[in-house]
Order: C-alpha cells, then structure tokens, then sequence
C-alpha cells in the first residue's frame, strides 16, 4: 500500500487515483475515487450519485476555473506535476484557497520530490503522494527546511513584521 504525506504526518493512501483512460464501466460504487477532469465534466451526475467519496485531478495543463463551481463536490482535489520543473500548479493551489475558499485536501501527485514539499505547502496543499522511487520518511523532513518566513502565503497570511507586533 502506498503511503502519502497528509498534514505533516505519513498514512496509509486510501483514494484510488484513477488513470486518465478510466471509464465509469467498471467503477466500484463504494470506493473513494480520485477521478481525472475528462471524467468529471463527461460523467459528473453519475459520479455524484455514488456512495463513495469523490475528488478529482488536474493535469499541469487544465485550469481550476473548470471545477470552480464544482468545489463541494470534492473532498479531494490533486493537481499533477508532470515533472519537477513544472511549476503551474502552485498558483493552482493558491487559487483554490485564496480566490476560491476551498477547505478539502489539495493533494501533489506526479512527479513530486522533497525539496519541493515546504513551497507547496505555502501555496496550499497539504497532502503529497511522493514519487514512487523515492522515501516518503525522507521526503516528510522537507517540510521542515525553512523554520521562518518573512512573505504572505496560503499558510499564513501575515507577512514576518505582522507576525513580530503579535
């Protein structure tokens, strides 16, 4: 079983990522489903009526604002990074928080690495499902690189000197 970082701690992965070929012939209706975006806007009413939880995932190249009016659909939205040098969804996941109020999991997949753990999560995710060739244990230490920080984000939304007059 594959294990994921979820709120600074590692746990079991209990969604199904389902890969982006997937149809709705063989779905289990009691599973809790990570689908991908084709499969959302193709087939919302009957994924919305299964018993299982439900959330969906972007490719790097697919926009936020196509689940915008969708969000309480989702317990999970995960954002995929295609390779680490493709940075597009870090804005995605800022989006999803500031312009958007999503409270559900934001999740990493793809190629996700530990030195990039500490940033996402100042953009707003807060689950990483950790590049399968690499230690999750290890990678849970990257969210501890950096003990201060002096900009806004996601995370907190008071800069270092607003923080210091507290």
């Amino acid at each position: 079983m594959q294990r994921i970082i979820k709120n600074d701690q590692l746990v079991d992965e209990t969604w199904h990522l389902l890969p982006q070929e997937q149809t709705l012939d063989d779905l289990c209706n009691s599973d809790d489903l990570i689908v991908p975006l084709h499969l959302w806007l193709d087939h919302a009413h009957a994924l919305k009526a299964r018993d299982g939880g439900l959330g969906v995932w972007l490719d790097a190249h697919e926009q936020i604002e196509d689940i915008a009016d969708d969000l309480e659909h989702f317990q999970v939205v995960a954002l995929n990074f295609p390779s680490f040098t493709d940075g597009r969804h870090y804005s995605s996941a800022r989006l999803l928080r500031e312009r958007y109020g999503y409270k559900g999991e934001i999740r990493a997949i793809g190629d996700v690495l530990r030195d990039q753990l500490f940033y996402m999560r100042r953009c707003g995710f807060d689950a990483f499902a950790i590049r399968a060739d690499r230690d999750p244990v290890d990678a849970l230490e990257g969210l501890k690189d950096f003990s201060v920080t002096y900009q806004a984000a996601a995370d907190d939304e008071r800069p270092l000197f607003r923080r210091r007059q507290g």
